[in-house]
């Protein structure tokens, strides 16, 4: 009679969490939050596109390497666009960051960032403008990577 009882105990519990367990599980989506992106759409003046892109390849460069290093940035990219009209950008810069809490206090940080590796934030702001004669910024977007399980 006791092994009998234990047996019927046993397979409650196994039916309790056969029942339960998806239940547990399933939180209704099918997608996990991935990484969060911040992609900049850029147009680079007629005539100034490697003029640009070697700014991209050494002062760029050398930013996002450092803000990598510093754990602010996960990943970056340039992707380079066929323009299809005036107002399209022709260089695209991806920014991937593990979070949207990584945006939390992050002008400070890339400051001090800037700061470090162009001389000081007045060197870094100047020279932001001078790029300015050369590209124009036609905006960003930033969003959510949805990793589907």
């Amino acid at each position: 009679m006791k092994r009998m009882i234990q047996c019927f105990c046993i397979a409650g519990a196994l039916l309790a969490l056969a029942t339960f367990a998806p239940v547990a599980y399933a939180d209704g989506r099918d997608y996990n939050d991935g990484p969060v992106v911040n992609v900049s759409s850029i147009r680079t003046v007629d005539g100034h596109l490697d003029e640009y892109m070697h700014w991209l390849a050494t002062t760029y460069k050398k930013l996002m390497e450092a803000q990598k290093k510093a754990g602010l940035i996960t990943s970056y990219s340039v992707m380079v666009v066929e323009a299809r009209g005036p107002n399209d950008p022709d260089i695209y810069l991806i920014t991937e960051y593990k979070n949207w809490a990584a945006l939390d206090g992050l002008g400070n940080k890339a400051d001090a960032i800037s700061a470090e590796v162009e001389g000081s934030l007045d060197q870094s702001n100047h020279a932001m403008a001078d790029r300015a004669k050369i590209r124009t910024i036609l905006g960003s977007r930033t969003m959510q990577v949805a990793v589907l399980k």
